[in-house]
């Protein structure tokens, strides 16, 4: 599988590490009284989604950069890669 990188172009997908779903960049707030069960959830509860998925994907043997890969989970095909950064300043929560 190819995931054309949007800084460095298409790079092998075994340079990469496949983190979970996109929604993983909102983190909970450790402060709210019901963090436990936010971390519980955020950690542990998650979608197994047939079709189109928004992912994140870390660069390893690359840049060190964070990806949001959009990806057909029945095809496998790639139809959009992006920064997670920019995802996340997008979502207003710059990390």
């Amino acid at each position: 599988m190819i995931i054309n990188h949007p800084l460095l172009g298409p790079r092998d997908a075994a340079e990469f590490v496949y983190l979970g779903d996109e929604s993983l960049i909102e983190r909970p707030d450790p402060n709210a009284p019901d963090a436990a069960d936010r971390f519980y959830e955020y950690g542990y509860l998650r979608d197994n989604p047939a079709g189109e998925h928004k992912e994140l994907w870390y660069h390893e043997q690359g840049d060190r950069s964070w990806l949001v890969v959009t990806r057909n989970t029945i095809t496998h095909q790639i139809t959009h890669v992006e920064l997670a950064r920019d995802v996340a300043r997008a979502k207003g929560r710059d990390r």
